[in-house]
């Protein structure tokens, strides 16, 4: 009996180090996409800006 529950204890932490894990990277996901999306605003308004370059 102490077998199987220390076998539940275990899967029960990895599974919840790979819930964790994935929650995070949705979450990085999300700021790298704003991120890009900030990045791509700047960039369009300096092209649309048409600064002289020396």
């Amino acid at each position: 009996m102490n077998i199987v529950l220390a076998i539940i204890v275990v899967i029960a932490i990895i599974v919840a180090i790979f819930s964790g894990l994935n929650a995070a990277l949705s979450w990085l996901l999300w700021v790298a996409i704003i991120v890009g999306i900030i990045a791509l605003i700047a960039f369009l308004f300096r092209l649309v800006g048409g600064r002289n370059r020396v």
